[in-house]
């Protein structure tokens, strides 16, 4: 069963995990993406926009099986699939074997150290299962992958707070604000209250685009046109407490981590969710293009340097993406002071069903297959 509520033991529980108790929760149904919106009116203030009513739609059908889901992330991964499967076409385990896997991994966006760490692992798998076939170490490859990626492995759980405060953060078109609606939608459907808080202040799509997810899941937003991003989250943070929301979503501007000055910004917001709430924020969560290799690395690193990240959503694994980067992402991860960065969801399309949490052996499996 599909949950996003699973506590953190493995294998995660498919429950909720509520201040006193937890829950069992149901499947998701999907949804289509939300329609382009009229602009909205401009607002001298900070305003709590009341559940608005959604434009009339088709009936929804049940949700897909996770496995269709899965033939959409190994579509998505074919180009790097295919290139390493070509390696183990041979009839013999040999050096040369290994010289065309490093440069397959490479390929696939791992990076020199996870590629190095894969290949060790690998030979040692291969001396200790006495393997002799190239079929045989693709297998032992996958068991590899899926180790090294297994930390990753985590849920986002709901209920350790009275209202837990999220900060969603990423880069320019890496899918943060769909990304923020199909979250709100799940937890919506799991009936939880959420309040979305529209702190990208200076780009007014954003703010748009954002009310119609609000529209549609028929939860409440606080905006203002061209205010004080770190003013809307905190009243955000405040009417969703004094309301009693579940969840509070802070959408934000999206940055490159280079621009310093905007990076600072969002430490800015950070602080300020604290004034209202001291525990907060209990999640702060990046949104990464997986078409942007080791790039996507690169911007974990400094948003984690910069805000101290809780959580990853890797978004578009459904084209170019060649999806070794989370290799090389777990690897930075072992030695994080603060532990690994979970990674909560990985997307492979537009569609509600498309975004789905994270698992380590299937990610190996569609990778290799």
């Amino acid at each position: 069963m599909f949950s996003f509520f699973r506590k953190k033991a493995a294998p995660p529980a498919p429950t909720v995990e509520a201040p006193a108790e937890s829950t069992p929760v149901p499947a998701p149904a999907p949804a289509e993406a939300p329609p382009t919106p009229e602009p909205p009116a401009a607002v001298a203030q900070t305003a709590v926009t009341e559940p608005a009513v959604p434009s009339p739609v088709a009936a929804e059908a049940a949700p897909a099986p996770r496995q269709g889901w899965l033939s959409k992330l190994k579509a998505g991964l074919a180009r790097t699939g295919s290139s390493i499967a070509q390696v183990f076409t041979g009839t013999q385990i040999d050096d040369s074997l290994y010289e065309e896997l490093e440069s397959a991994l490479l390929m696939a966006d791992a990076g020199v150290k996870a590629t190095e760490h894969l290949l060790a692992d690998l030979k040692r798998r291969v001396k200790e299962a006495k393997a002799t076939e190239p079929a045989q170490v693709k297998a032992l490859l996958v068991d590899a992958v899926a180790e090294l990626l297994a930390p990753l492995e985590a849920a986002l759980t709901i209920g350790r707070h009275p209202t837990t405060v999220m900060m969603v953060v990423g880069v320019n078109g890496a899918g943060k604000t769909t990304s923020i609606g199909k979250l709100t939608r799940y937890l919506a459907e799991h009936d939880a209250k959420v309040l979305l808080a529209a702190a990208d202040t200076f780009r007014a799509a954003a703010r748009e685009q954002l009310s119609v997810w609000a529209g549609r899941n028929q939860v409440e937003i606080v905006s203002q046109e061209g205010g004080d991003p770190a003013a809307v989250s905190f009243d955000a943070v405040n009417a969703g407490r004094a309301r009693g929301c579940d969840v509070v979503i802070a959408d934000t501007a999206g940055r490159l981590p280079t621009q310093l000055h905007l990076m600072e910004e969002l430490k800015k917001i950070r602080r300020v969710i604290a004034k209202a709430d001291a525990s907060a924020p209990h999640e702060v969560l990046l949104v990464v293009d997986g078409n942007t290799g080791q790039n996507a690395l690169a911007q974990v690193k400094a948003f984690d340097e910069a805000l101290g990240l809780t959580g990853l959503v890797v978004t578009k694994l459904d084209g170019t993406a060649k999806g070794g980067v989370l290799a090389a992402i777990a690897l930075w991860a072992r030695e994080r002071a603060a532990g690994p960065v979970p990674v909560y969801f990985i997307g492979v399309g537009e569609k509600l069903e498309d975004l789905q949490t994270f698992s380590a052996r299937e990610f190996a499996q569609a990778l290799l297959d």
